[in-house]
């Protein structure tokens, strides 16, 4: 006789699994890896295999040793937070102080909260803003493209645009500057960055791997894209003189990274379309306010680690039930 099995929520069933999303997530983020080792030669190879490597030990001796529990590396979701860190650092960058922002990243980010789909923060961007605040000179020495990659002994060094245009008096006056790429070159990825996030265009071709394979939607970018796009215009309208118009905050710094594989990440971004869309434009708001009036030069770290904070508000917005109790008494 056929037993009917019922069982508690969620019912919805799907093929994949956290794996196959971290390979997708993998393949997307090719292009600028590859592009990164064009770009910067063996200081980006050497960063990004010890990243990966590190994160993926840490993890696995955590999980042995403190947790005594059944080993996840197989997920890949530590090479993944691996090479995401590795895009979020200088190509020149010790490999003792990659080996920390690893177990940052890791041991504080992801494991301490128990691990994958636990974690509140993006768990690169934990371990890069430690790095940043921990080691500022060292996380700020960004080797110039293509010049530094066939060098064979130390590096050439440059600042980046969104440094130049710190340290000026205004946008028209940064873009005078020699040292300033023109808009293709940032757009191709010839400026001074981190590893993985100085090629808008490579980033922008993985990124439409992840929306046609649906391990993304559009509403975290666009809504990003439409957050920084909107303020950093008001500020341009107001003085282009002054305020950087809104095409080159998009393909300067971390912006096209951010938007399309660090604040989308399922786990730390909200669930509803709703939450999904105020977090993406507040996230865009913050980086642009915190370029423009912060301190740093870069805002995108900072601005998706403080929306994430905020995802377990948004994660209240939810659909509208269907059906609804009637009070027959």
């Amino acid at each position: 006789m056929n037993m009917l099995t019922i069982s508690g929520s969620p019912h919805l069933h799907a093929r994949g699994d956290a794996g196959k999303v971290m390979r997708l997530v993998i393949l997307a983020m090719l292009p600028a890896l590859l592009g990164s080792f064009y770009l910067f030669g063996l200081g980006a190879v050497k960063v990004v295999l010890v990243s990966v490597l590190a994160c993926v030990l840490i993890e696995y001796l955590i999980q042995r040793f403190l947790l005594k529990d059944k080993s996840t590396i197989g997920d890949g979701s530590a090479v993944v937070t691996g090479i995401l860190l590795a895009f979020n650092v200088p190509s020149n960058l010790p490999v003792w102080i990659i080996l920390i922002g690893a177990l940052v990243a890791i041991g504080i980010g992801k494991m301490s909260f128990g691990g994958l789909g636990k974690n509140p923060f993006n768990p690169a961007l934990v371990g890069r803003v430690f790095l940043l605040i921990s080691f500022p000179v060292q996380m700020t020495s960004w080797p110039k493209p293509i010049e530094s990659a066939s060098a064979l002994t130390d590096v050439v060094t440059g600042p980046t645009p969104l440094a130049l245009l710190k340290e000026s008096d205004g946008f028209t006056a940064a873009m005078a500057k020699p040292e300033m790429p023109d808009y293709l070159n940032m757009l191709l990825g010839n400026m001074g960055g981190s590893v993985g996030e100085v090629s808008a265009l490579l980033l922008l071709i993985g990124a439409a791997l992840l929306l046609i394979t649906r391990v993304i939607t559009w509403h975290i970018p666009v809504s990003y894209i439409l957050g920084a796009v909107l303020f950093s215009g008001i500020l341009w309208l107001y003085d282009p003189a002054y305020y950087a118009d809104p095409v080159f905050h998009l393909i300067t710094g971390g912006m096209m990274l951010g938007v399309f594989f660090m604040a989308t990440d399922m786990v730390t971004s909200p669930m509803s379309p709703l939450g999904m869309l105020i977090f993406g434009f507040m996230c865009g708001f913050l980086t642009i306010l915190i370029r423009v009036f912060g301190a740093y030069p870069e805002g995108v770290s900072f601005a998706i680690l403080i929306m994430n904070a905020f995802v377990p508000l948004l994660n209240k917005i939810k659909p509208k039930r269907f059906g609804e109790v009637v009070n027959n008494g």
